[in-house]
């Protein structure tokens, strides 16, 4: 009995925090509530006071090769000029871009309440030294970035290097000072619902102030499944801690319909406190034109 005592190894912190927490997951059931929520609650929120709620969750994003100062100018002068077009609505939530272009967004940007958001660490990829991801996310702040977008290291993770993942996050929280920071989980590599809330868990643990499903450079994207799961994990954390987390469903957001799927599925699991467009974004370009045809009645291709 004692033999069995002084072998035994001790838990990791990181261990001991994902010990607190649910992460039996059975990926069938999981898609088989999201069948049920869709079914059942998305019609229900099928309304205009929805979508132009959703309007000001948009996180208008322009994250092309082809970027340059004039284009993200003009892209965010689209934003400048639809709060004169459009009083009556609500503007975008934030816009996002690289970090190269911060201080234009930073520099051109009138409209206030809107966020300036940069994709950072080596975005979509996360693959650099860290002292490089997270002098990129400094200078991103320099430059006025409001809030940073990094992307998990995905390949520590499905190595279990849960060390090695949280250290990642929390150093760059640490460049980002008071700046928000959402965390990318690339939820389509991770495959499982066990490993959605594993990642989300250890994210929030290591100072994401948001969890975010995709890049929206990789397939699959955002799926209603994974946002399923990770506002599980949000529920179960902000029980267990009292904090907070934001959550934005990102990349494959191609219709009004996936719009109000994660905005159903926040209220289902979340409830009314998420429902706003400081904890509930969406990141996506092309919803903003949809939603804003839908809200008007008749078809707009403004930005």
């Amino acid at each position: 009995m004692e033999l069995k005592k002084i072998n035994q190894q001790p838990k990791s912190k990181y261990e001991e925090a994902l010990s607190k927490y649910n992460l039996d997951i059975d990926d069938a059931k999981v898609r088989e509530e999201v069948m049920k929520i869709i079914a059942e609650k998305v019609p229900e929120n099928d309304n205009i006071e929805v979508k132009r709620f959703l309007m000001g969750s948009v996180e208008l994003t322009s994250l092309s090769t082809t970027d340059s100062d004039q284009s993200i100018m003009a892209f965010t002068e689209k934003v400048n000029k639809f709060d004169d077009a459009y009083p009556q609505l609500p503007h975008v939530a934030t816009i996002c871009v690289y970090p190269c272009f911060a201080s234009v967004v930073s520099n051109t940007l009138d409209v206030e309440g809107v966020e300036i958001a940069c994709v950072s660490g080596s975005f979509p990829s996360s693959q650099a030294l860290l002292e490089v991801k997270v002098a990129e996310t400094a200078l991103a702040v320099k430059d006025g970035a409001t809030e940073i977008d990094i992307v998990m290291p995905v390949g520590k993770f499905l190595c279990g290097d849960y060390e090695g993942v949280c250290d990642d996050i929390s150093e760059m929280k640490h460049a980002c000072g008071d700046k928000a920071m959402k965390v990318i989980l690339e939820t389509g590599c991770l495959k499982t619902a066990k490993n959605i809330k594993t990642a989300s868990i250890l994210a929030m643990y290591a100072g994401a102030d948001y969890i975010k499903t995709s890049t929206g450079k990789l397939s699959p994207a955002a799926t209603p499944e994974a946002a399923y799961v990770m506002c599980q994990a949000i529920k179960e954390y902000y029980d267990e801690t009292g904090i907070q987390i934001g959550f934005k469903p990102a990349g494959g957001l191609n219709t009004v319909t996936d719009a109000l799927t994660y905005y159903t599925i926040v209220k289902e699991i979340l409830g009314e406190k998420w429902l706003t467009n400081k904890w509930f974004r969406l990141g996506t370009s092309r919803l903003a034109n949809m939603l804003l045809s839908e809200v008007t009645g008749e078809e707009t291709k403004f930005f």
